[in-house]
């Protein structure tokens, strides 16, 4: 695709893949919300419900990482058409689904489709902006991949409020039919490569690693981890498929993810810090939202207003960074987001249901802030050194790892909520006694109606403590990721954060 200022419509270009980065972002959370409503329609169990999320991310993970070679053997245009059309049709079929198999198998196809609309987004806001304004660009194009996941419960809560939880899929429409129009009418035509053969072994074994692992984390905490056969199996799926692909990537001749990308260390780092930022991203929002519905008995639409202002943060400081990367380190950028999310995710810690919604509402626009920090000037620097002819591979890889750590992450601190939960309410219930003089009459454990009031009150403490413990956890997931900066090389002096060159850091 030609480069720099000689694009036409770059304008309408840009709106198109913003639409197709904020369709396929927005559905990783708009379903959140929903949950409980889709639950009673699907006949589904508490735990089965969640596969709504999962498998949409799975397979929006395993497909991200061929995206590189489909787009050299396709034609970066000819893969962008069918991957928006593909998601467009799959939403509706989510949106008509009747029972749970059709929905989980529509939102598999969903994320099968939906898994090239990132990194074929990001590539092409770099292929037709020049460096120098590359950092504004990927300002442009972050708000679809940071905000859509954040404003997802929102919406999906208004949605489902106003007319009922298929509307959540059904949104896609208007979207989808936008971008695919103007992308076909406007973004330039790359070349296909007819005859590049495609390495079917080494997807393969991939596959089958990503899908045993999410299946593990999935289904563990319900199976009692490695007490069950299932999860031994699925552990070894898991170990055998990576071990697989790692040995079949450094020997084969031409594997699908080719080995010279990872020898740049700026987007080596850069995927690290990517994948700490997808394990917080879409945990917070998919535990955030059951914990002001359940603890804070917040109504639906008022809990997606209450998560909103953490988009207003991002998309603040998104436009900030994308102005500052041109002229600041973008390390020292990244470094301040990484500080603030964690400050963020610490003052979390202390939180019950008394926090006042000024409070969460302050700390959810310095998580949204710190998190567009992050993002912005990681974009610009993974690829300040990256040979442009593996760009687009690039591109796919930062959105696979995005994926799987968010699929790991709702996966994780789901699981560690009901463990944790389960465990505090077995030390909390060893403080009741009936000889402690704390309890009135209504509380007693002897009695039938004490016992039960009792129960609520322990399950109830025992969840907060649940969910202090992952906000915990995610903080201290975070603070690593200033370790990763280090690593990267910064621009040279004089030289613009969206240099195609570098030197080694100072």
């Amino acid at each position: 695709m030609v480069e720099q200022d000689t694009v036409p419509h770059r304008a309408i270009i840009t709106v198109c893949a913003m639409m197709a980065t904020l369709m396929q972002s927005l559905d990783s959370t708009i379903a959140n919300v929903a949950l409980p409503y889709m639950q009673g329609s699907l006949s589904a169990s508490s735990d089965q419900i969640t596969w709504v999320l999962t498998s949409y991310i799975t397979a929006a993970a395993i497909m991200t990482a061929p995206v590189g070679w489909l787009s050299a053997r396709f034609g970066l245009k000819n893969l962008y058409l069918i991957s928006m059309v593909g998601f467009t049709v799959a939403s509706m079929l989510c949106g008509i689904a009747e029972s749970l198999p059709e929905m989980v198998a529509f939102r598999l196809l969903q994320g099968v489709f939906g898994a090239a609309l990132v990194p074929l987004s990001q590539s092409t806001m770099l292929n037709i902006y020049p460096p120098e304004k590359r950092g504004s660009a990927m300002a442009i194009w972050g708000m679809g991949v940071m905000v859509g996941p954040i404003l997802g419960p929102t919406l999906g809560g208004y949605l489902t409020e106003l007319y009922n939880w298929r509307w959540v899929f059904f949104v896609n429409l208007p979207f989808g039919i936008l971008a695919t129009a103007g992308m076909a009418a406007f973004l330039p035509k790359t070349t296909a490569q007819s005859g590049m053969k495609f390495d079917w072994f080494g997807f393969g074994v991939f596959a089958i690693g990503i899908a045993g692992f999410q299946l593990m984390l999935d289904r563990g905490e319900t199976q009692d981890w490695f007490g069950s056969n299932e999860i031994i199996i699925e552990a070894v799926m898991a170990g055998l498929g990576f071990y697989l692909f790692v040995v079949h990537m450094l020997t084969a001749e031409k594997p699908f993810i080719t080995p010279a990308v990872f020898k740049d260390r700026n987007l080596s780092a850069g995927l690290l810090v990517m994948f700490a930022v997808g394990l917080v991203l879409l945990a917070v929002s998919a535990l955030l939202a059951p914990w002001l519905q359940e603890l804070g008995n917040y109504p639906v639409e008022t809990a997606g207003i209450v998560m909103a202002p953490r988009g207003i943060g991002t998309m603040g400081a998104m436009l900030i960074a994308g102005r500052l990367s041109n002229k600041v380190d973008p390390r020292l950028l990244m470094a301040l987001g990484i500080v603030v999310l964690s400050w963020s995710l610490y003052r979390m810690t202390g939180w019950t249901p008394a926090v006042s919604e000024s409070e969460m509402v302050w700390n959810t626009i310095l998580q949204g802030a710190g998190l567009g920090f992050v993002f912005i000037p990681l974009q610009v620097i993974a690829f300040t050194t990256l040979d442009p002819a593996l760009r687009t591979e690039g591109t796919a890889l930062l959105s696979l790892l995005r994926n799987v750590g968010s699929a790991i992450g709702i996966s994780v601190t789901g699981a560690l909520v009901t463990r944790n939960g389960q465990i505090e309410h077995s030390v909390l219930s060893g403080y009741i006694t009936p000889l402690n003089r704390a309890l009135d009459a209504g509380l007693s454990p002897v009695t039938a109606h004490g016992a039960q009031v009792l129960n609520g009150m322990l399950t109830r403490q025992a969840s907060i403590i649940a969910y202090n413990d992952d906000w915990k956890l995610m903080m201290l997931t975070s603070l690593p990721m200033l370790l990763l900066l280090l690593l990267m090389r910064g621009p040279k002096k004089g030289e613009s954060g969206g240099s195609e060159h570098a030197a080694v850091m100072d």
